[in-house]
């Protein structure tokens, strides 16, 4: 049997002494093929890697990584790391390998997303989760991919015939760092809108994936983290997403450090930079997702 490389990298994680725990290989989102699959590969299985906090530390909340990877690949760094990172607050975490290029385009890593935290939810007590104390994290293409829960969720389908699909898809916080947003020039990241949307979207294709366009009212609250001088995603994607959030009075807290490669994860070796996650900790405290 095929073992994902999110499993595997657990291995690593062990190995180096951390205290993360998976308990089981990734699960499917989907028993059956999920919407659009074109094969049954394992890069057509969208699943979900299971980390628990270690035993008497759980918070009760839990939250779905989505890593990087500008929709060609899945970034290892900012996957089970976070889960790690995650785990020491006592939050339950959830590593979501989502589909992407160039078999898979728009929107069948919304779909995977939305699907995730519904199948979170649907599984809350069986996992010791609070249904309503479920957020998101996402990391560059894996931000947009968080932002996406943010602004396009439902309350489920109550004649589904997938009781899956009867739950609510609506993260209750989200936490978007140095997040692709927007897919329309100037600020779009090239790479992230060819692999996402294909050669050449149209105008009104790349208005209905670009995120902070489809903030409303019900989008939960959102940490946002980015660097001023990020070359590869420009800050504006953060910015124009937390001025949205603005205007329509989601609370939102956004941080932006001055210098900073794209794509530096935690940060461990920046002392600098690996402030954000001391500033993300006080903010899941206050949102509730870390015991006060």
């Amino acid at each position: 049997m095929k073992i994902s490389l999110l499993y595997a990298a657990f291995f690593t994680l062990a190995a180096c002494g951390c205290q993360c725990r998976v308990d089981a290989p990734p699960m499917r989102l989907w028993d059956h093929d999920a919407p659009g699959a074109l094969g049954s590969a394992d890069q057509d299985i969208p699943t979900l890697t299971l980390y628990r906090p270690s035993a008497g530390k759980a918070s009760g909340a839990a939250i779905i990584v989505c890593p990087g990877g500008a929709y060609e690949h899945l970034s290892m760094r900012e996957g089970p790391p976070a889960a790690q990172w995650l785990g020491s607050m006592g939050i339950t975490s959830f590593v979501l390998k989502y589909r992407i290029s160039p078999r898979y385009h728009y929107p069948a890593a919304v779909q995977d997303v939305q699907r995730a935290i519904r199948l979170v939810r649907s599984r809350a007590s069986q996992w010791n989760v609070d249904p309503n104390r479920i957020g998101v994290l996402g990391f560059s293409a894996g931000g947009h991919v968080a932002s996406s829960a943010a602004t396009s969720f439902d309350a489920g389908q109550p004649d589904a015939p997938d009781p899956v699909d009867r739950i609510s898809s609506r993260p209750d916080a989200v936490l978007l760092v140095y997040p692709v947003i927007t897919m329309v020039d100037p600020y779009a990241h090239a790479r992230s809108r060819k692999n996402l949307l294909g050669d050449h979207p149209d105008l009104q294709l790349e208005q209905l994936a670009s995120t902070d366009l489809h903030v409303t009212a019900q989008t939960p609250p959102c940490f946002l983290v980015h660097t001023a001088d990020d070359r590869t995603v420009p800050v504006e994607n953060s910015l124009q997403f937390f001025q949205a959030c603005r205007v329509k009075k989601v609370p939102a807290e956004l941080h932006i450090f001055q210098h900073g490669k794209h794509g530096f994860a935690l940060a461990e070796d920046d002392p600098q930079l690996s402030q954000w996650t001391t500033l993300a900790a006080a903010w899941l405290k206050t949102h509730g997702l870390v015991n006060k």
